[in-house]
């Protein structure tokens, strides 16, 4: 395994070196995926003028306040450099064209369970994307010059994959890293007040979900999201699984899985207190981490069959 440093000195050479640069992150992108390719994108762009940095892949319209991905033209992946954030697997990466560049770097926080890239730094003992990009531009200050912008999308990805700072991956590292960000004025009281806005939609959608749970004998708790009923509420995919937590609360509950209907797909979010759940995920065809994990499975069969499997876990 290489060297932290030499890995370090080697993204910042790749960068510093290249002169088109394309940040690509997962699909169905959450506040970490978006906020370290959003303060990744920024930071280079404020660092570096005389380079062209795009942010790849499909907006993801209830987090379009913190960044809206460009449009790219084949051609600009000739003879770039393209960085790929928070995503494990490289069938989960959002434009499938980031195998194009010249070279390609993985920044991960995720148990590497699919090695990939010409570099890569994988380091699961991070809160986040967002937390080790932080790290790496407070290293080299002499090379990144982070701005507002940028501090706030790589403080919204440390708040998402923390859960505002109330899991157990909270470490001093990160609370270092908040506090770098918190000297720019970026107004954190604005990004909250962002993710606390909710439709009526999505309000009536927690009320049925808290009457309509169900829960095993061995304390998993279940919800089947179809298609149907989020358009009955009329909330989209994205506002569904962001109210995966509002059964973490339950007394009995040790376990809690969200299965969220898509065209082709059936998306299941899985989390747990204190719980290792990622194993379950990979059988699944998905990973994560010990205690938050997901997978796509496609018929709701299988969803019986990942409740038996986490039952196990208990």
């Amino acid at each position: 395994m290489m060297n932290l440093e030499i890995v370090q000195k080697r993204i910042v050479n790749a960068i510093q070196t290249h002169n088109t640069i394309i940040i690509h992150r997962h699909i169905y992108p959450d506040l970490d995926a978006i906020g370290s390719q959003a303060g990744l994108q920024r930071t280079l762009k404020n660092s570096f003028a005389d380079k062209t940095v795009y942010a790849a892949g499909d907006d993801e319209t209830s987090l379009l306040f913190i960044n809206k991905m460009d449009l790219i033209p084949d051609e600009a992946y000739k003879e770039s450099l393209v960085i790929v954030c928070d995503t494990a697997d490289t069938s989960r990466i959002c434009d499938q064209r980031f195998s194009k560049g010249a070279t390609l770097i993985k920044i991960d926080h995720h148990p590497d369970h699919e090695p990939y890239g010409d570099l890569s730094w994988v380091d699961p003992s991070y809160s986040s994307a967002s937390e080790m990009l932080v790290d790496l531009f407070l290293e080299y200050p002499e090379v990144f010059r982070m701005n507002k912008e940028a501090a706030g999308a790589l403080y919204a990805g440390i708040i998402g994959d923390t859960g505002r700072m109330l899991n157990g991956t909270v470490s001093p590292r990160t609370l270092r890293a908040v506090k770098a960000l918190r000297k720019f004025p970026f107004q954190p009281e604005r990004i909250h007040n962002e993710l606390n806005k909710k439709s009526s939609g999505v309000a009536r959608l927690r009320e049925a979900i808290l009457r309509t749970f169900k829960v095993t004998e061995q304390g998993v708790a279940y919800i089947y999201l179809t298609e149907e009923k989020l358009a009955a509420y009329g909330v989209n995919h994205a506002e569904a699984a962001n109210l995966v937590n509002v059964l973490s609360s339950m007394a009995r509950v040790r376990i809690w899985i969200f299965f969220i209907e898509y065209p082709n797909e059936i998306r299941v979010r899985i989390r747990s207190r204190n719980i290792p759940i990622d194993d379950i995920a990979r059988r699944f065809g998905g990973g994560g981490h010990s205690f938050a994990a997901g997978a796509s499975i496609g018929s709701w069969e299988i969803a019986d069959e990942v409740i038996e499997a986490l039952n196990g876990k208990t």
